[in-house]
């Protein structure tokens, strides 16, 4: 059996103080910090931060946030324990605000991984964090998600989080997929103009609720290790 891989996930919107284009080097900053937290060390083993495309790719393509974070967890009691961290607290925690419009633990989401298609993590990647209906069993939206996330060729690996039940409000999701390119020119010729609906249909018409889900392209602005 394969071992349990865990991830905290993030689904964040700047300080309106910050332009979008002076989000990516604050949120570097804020990053750089983790490097005096001991246990940030011990317990977070690989750090992903993707920013918006500020360019218009999709019809469906989110307005509303400005990254997403994907952390590589050592475990999962890591997820929980680095809330109350003492170097986390007094270091980390003071300057999300300056980066963030609320605390990280506010809209950050734990999610077991399954890789569905491997291959390289480019540099860019299209995010969902998808909502199921109401009326779809568990197990059938999870068998669905397996079986219907591959909608475009220039895709090079494609990641599924299945999130756990407990979460910030307003951040209600139940999987968040990663859709991995090359690089951005990759994504947006794949993706550009074109509804996510009709890319995903299986998906839109059976299992997701895609008003309650939100769709975010991405560039990787900051990579560790």
């Amino acid at each position: 059996m394969s071992a349990t891989h865990w991830k905290m996930v993030y689904l964040a919107r700047r300080n309106p103080r910050l332009a979008p284009e002076e989000f990516p080097q604050a949120w570097r900053e804020h990053s750089s910090l983790g490097r005096q937290c001991h246990n940030v060390q011990d317990r977070v083993h690989g750090v992903t931060q993707c920013v918006r495309l500020l360019a218009y790719l999709s019809p469906d393509a989110s307005t509303a946030y400005d990254g997403v974070n994907l952390l590589q967890l050592r475990d999962r009691e890591s997820a929980d324990a680095i809330w109350s961290d003492p170097e986390t607290l007094a270091i980390m925690r003071p300057d999300e605000p300056r980066v963030f419009d609320r605390y990280v633990r506010e809209c950050a989401l734990v999610a077991q991984e399954q890789v569905l298609q491997a291959g390289p993590a480019g540099n860019a990647v299209l995010l969902a964090f998808l909502k199921r209906r109401a009326t779809v069993a568990p197990a059938d939206f999870e068998r669905a998600l397996r079986l219907h996330t591959k909608p475009w060729d220039a895709v090079q690996s494609t990641v599924l989080n299945l999130v756990e039940p407990e979460r910030p409000t307003g951040y209600d999701y139940d999987a968040i997929v990663e859709w991995w390119f090359q690089d951005e020119a990759g994504m947006i010729r794949s993706i550009a103009g074109r509804s996510l609906a009709d890319a995903l249909p299986v998906l839109y018409l059976t299992v997701c609720d895609f008003t309650a889900s939100v769709f975010l392209p991405t560039r990787v602005s900051h990579r560790r290790p």
